[in-house]
């Protein structure tokens, strides 16, 4: 089993940064995607940004594209979430989640933003930004 716990949130202006981390810890499983999603209040959770831990392939949601990059230490059992030029709009929970799942689009491996694709999930960091 993996155990996710992330942490780096906090509350910032509009346009300010932040960068969030999970820490993987506990029995070692094979997991060939992690990723961050957000969940605001009163929607759906929805998958912000994605990495195949095998290849390094990244996917981004359109609404984060250009302000977040979401990175990996393996040899910390770490991932992390540089978000800059934040917005009102990302005001969120965010979770850390690992999985096996890996979709494919021709020859290019990727890890999808879809909740269902994930096994294991942390407990969430709020990231709240003020206009």
């Amino acid at each position: 089993q993996v155990q996710l716990v992330e942490s780096g949130g906090g509350s910032v202006q509009a346009g300010g940064s932040l960068r969030l981390s999970c820490a993987a810890s506990g029995y070692t499983v094979s997991v060939n995607c992690m990723g961050w999603f957000r969940q605001a209040p009163e929607k759906d959770r929805e998958g912000v940004a994605t990495i195949y831990t095998g290849g390094g392939s990244t996917y981004y949601a359109d609404s984060v594209k250009g302000r977040f990059t979401i990175s990996q230490d393996n040899t910390k059992r770490t991932l992390y979430l540089q978000l800059n030029s934040l917005k009102p709009e990302d005001t969120a929970m965010y979770y850390c989640a690992a999985g096996r799942v890996v979709r494919r689009n021709g020859s290019n491996w990727y890890c999808g933003g879809t909740s269902d694709d994930y096994d294991y999930w942390g407990q969430g960091t709020q990231v709240t930004v003020s206009s």
